[in-house]
């Protein structure tokens, strides 16, 4: 199986944000055969308006199951009307799906109005119901980080509460992999024993402390790069239940 993995799209009505997903979901209907899923892990609109999630829902459009999270500047409501087709709600939007035999679990890892994560005990009571269900490979998603990964901009607001999370992944070996976003740079690390991905973003990329930028001001744009040309991962799912994950640039 081969999963494309984009986060951080920040649709905001303007051109140069649609024209750099555009252009990540381009590359990706030019390949021999379609991926067998797209997972994006939040922040798909910069503001939550309906408008931005019409646009999203138009250029997110593939020939395989789009499966999707909210991320900290999203907004519950809109996001089920526009991207679900389900009623407006304000509860947390967590999903599962299967495809090809893998369960994939989308987690709510947002608190409204809030920067910073955390799954609240509803989210962390369904997704040990859904892993229960079965033993195949499984996927879990959420848009921040349960560890620190040396940005400081996001892991001052990255998942907070995540021995909960680490429990349930303990009690559900069946889960292969995490994936994750609100970091705007490709990165890979491990929680809890299982391997966790963080998608690059498609609307900037953030810089470590030693990098050149890193030290700006948010009057000067803050430590984000956005001449940086949008990414993706690609992760391949083998049938020994390992993950590997390769790392794409998209010209603009």
């Amino acid at each position: 199986m081969i999963i494309a993995h984009l986060s951080d799209l920040h649709l905001d009505g303007g051109s140069r944000a649609e024209d750099r997903v555009a252009a990540v979901m381009g590359y990706l209907s030019g390949f021999a055969a379609p991926v067998d899923a797209v997972v994006v892990t939040g922040d798909i609109a910069d503001h939550g308006t309906a408008g931005e999630y019409a646009r999203a829902a138009a250029l997110l459009k593939y020939p395989a199951p789009v499966l999707v999270c909210p991320g900290n500047h999203d907004v519950r409501a809109p996001f089920r009307t526009g991207l679900l087709d389900l009623p407006a709600s304000d509860a947390p939007i967590d999903l599962a799906q299967e495809v090809g035999g893998v369960l994939f679990a989308l987690c709510d890892s947002t608190i409204p109005g809030r920067g910073a994560g955390f799954l609240a005990d509803e989210t962390l009571d369904w997704l040990d119901g859904v892993l229960s269900g079965g033993d195949g490979p499984a996927i879990v998603a959420f848009h921040h980080p349960p560890v620190e990964v040396g940005v400081p901009l996001v892991d001052a607001i990255r998942q907070s509460g995540e021995d909960r999370l680490a429990s349930v992944l303990k009690r559900r070996p069946r889960v292969k992999a995490l994936l994750a976003g609100h970091v705007h740079t490709g990165a890979s690390t491990t929680f809890a024993g299982v391997p966790l991905r963080i998608a690059p973003g498609v609307v900037s990329g953030s810089l470590l402390p030693v990098e050149p930028g890193a030290d700006r001001g948010w009057a000067d744009g803050g430590p984000l790069e956005f001449d940086r040309p949008p990414a993706l991962l690609l992760h391949v799912l083998h049938d020994d239940g390992r993950v590997t994950s390769h790392h794409r640039t998209v010209p603009l």
